[in-house]
Parts: structure tokens; C-alpha cells; sequence
């Protein structure tokens, strides 16, 4: 641990598995005090568990306003008040266009794009109040290529990777100190491919893998080590842009 982190409060959704996980361990070891918050309340805990540091487990429905309240309060209410506020919830249902219902449509970007609004919405008070700070939305490479099977998530990311870039920008414009930007992984082994996992088995992972120049899927700790770099201080003049961590898929 070196203490990059060091007084700081941060954030974390979905942290209760892959990237979220690994992002909340991450941020403890390096010195901040971590609010993990899943909608499953027991794999929050777990990571919390695990921690090599200060960490706090809280169940969070990150579509709802009020979760959003009580989720910031309990960060906000810490010493040194929230400073990093790591959007990272969200779900990647397979559908193309025609497939997609707008029922499956609308959850998503609910999941995925209005938990950012939410997030940010309740946050910026607090973050501006407490001197400023840094905000890391994981959107994904579907934000920058199309891909037909995820019509929805698509969409969804693109919105995330968008609205930061205004985030930034508002908070520059208001003398807030809240740096906004987003983070784009390529395939990474987390929860989100176990269905292909179980349904294709491994082949779908290899495939998948080819794709890649590096030749390989990702690791959520290879992630997590941008979103701490975009929380600390080492990225202080770093604003308002996007971070692709995919082994080189958009190079293609």
C-alpha cells in the first residue's frame, strides 16, 4: 500500500463482483475508506470482507433516487467527507434491435445510463462541498464500436461516455474541483460473460479472446488499476475524457 488514496472517502457501485470488486479492493489498499454498495447486499459484504482496509458494505439499488441518497450520506458522513465516486453498475443482457423489447430496453438503460445521472446528481453536492474530487464512469468499447447482439448496452454506454464529457465540463464551469471520466474495458472476465460461458463454453471466451491483439480477455484488476490512477492525484490535469483499457480491440 502506498497510500495514494490516503483521507479520501470513495464510492464504489457494483462492487460486489468483477470490476466493481476489484476496483473497491483496490482503492482500500491504497488508503481510502471505501462505501462498496451492490444490490446484493451479501457479495457487498464479501468484498468488504476482504478488504486490505477501510471498507463499508452497503446495499444500493442504483435506479433509485432515494438508495442514492442514503448511499452518498453514508460516504459523505465520513471524515474527510466523499471525494471519488466510481459509477460502475450495470448489465449487458444480449439483444440486437429487433430482438430487444422495450421493457429489456428501457432496463438497461436504466441500469446502465440513468444510475450515472442518479449517481452524479446526488453526489456533486456532496464532492463540492467537500473540496472537490474525482469522478470515474465505467462505460465499456461498446461506447466506441457497434456491436449487433448488444443493441441496448450499446446505447446505454455510449450515454455514459457521453454525459461525462458534460459532467466535466459543468463542473468546470461551476469551480467545483470534480474531474469527470470514463472508462472504456473490452472484454474482461467477470460475471458479465458467464452466460456465453455456460452456453458456448469455453470456445466462446477463446473467440473472444483472438479478437484481441494482446491475445487474451482482460483482468478486472487491470481495470481497476485506471479507475485508481483517474481517482488519485497522479491524474490531476486529466478531465473530461475516456480511458480504453482492451488490450488493443479499437486499434483494429
Amino acid at each position: 500500500m502506498s497510500g495514494r488514496l490516503d483521507g479520501r472517502t470513495a464510492l464504489v457501485t457494483g462492487a460486489g463482483s468483477g470490476i466493481g470488486r476489484a476496483t473497491a479492493l483496490l482503492l482500500a489498499s491504497e488508503g481510502a475508506h471505501v462505501v462498496a454498495t451492490d444490490i446484493d447486499a451479501d457479495a457487498a459484504g464479501e468484498t468488504a470482507a476482504g478488504a486490505d482496509g477501510s471498507m463499508t458494505a452497503l446495499a444500493h439499488d442504483v435506479t433509485d433516487a432515494g438508495d442514492w441518497d442514503r448511499a452518498v450520506g453514508a460516504a459523505a458522513g465520513t471524515g474527510g467527507g466523499l471525494s471519488v465516486l466510481v459509477n460502475n453498475a450495470g448489465i449487458a443482457p444480449k439483444a440486437t434491435i429487433e430482438q430487444e423489447t422495450l421493457e429489456g430496453w428501457r432496463r438497461v438503460h436504466e441500469v446502465c445510463l440513468d444510475s450515472v445521472y442518479l449517481g452524479c446528481h446526488a453526489a456533486l453536492p456532496a464532492m463540492a462541498g467537500s473540496g472537490g474530487g474525482s469522478i470515474v464512469n465505467i462505460s465499456s468499447v461498446a461506447a466506441l464500436r457497434g456491436v449487433a447482439v448488444y443493441a441496448a448496452y450499446c446505447s446505454a454506454k455510449a450515454g455514459v461516455h457521453m454525459v461525462t464529457k458534460t459532467i466535466a465540463l459543468h463542473c468546470g464551469r461551476r469551480g467545483y474541483n470534480i474531474r469527470a471520466n470514463s472508462v472504456h474495458p473490452g472484454p474482461i472476465d467477470t460475471p458479465i460473460l458467464d452466460p456465453d460461458r455456460e452456453r458456448f463454453g469455453q470456445r466462446a471466451i477463446d473467440a473472444r479472446a483472438e479478437a484481441i491483439p494482446l491475445g487474451r480477455i482482460g483482468r478486472p484488476e487491470e481495470v481497476a488499476q485506471c479507475v485508481l490512477f483517474l481517482a488519485s492525484d497522479e491524474s490531476s490535469f486529466v478531465n473530461g475524457t475516456e480511458l480504453v483499457v482492451d488490450g488493443g480491440f479499437c486499434a483494429k
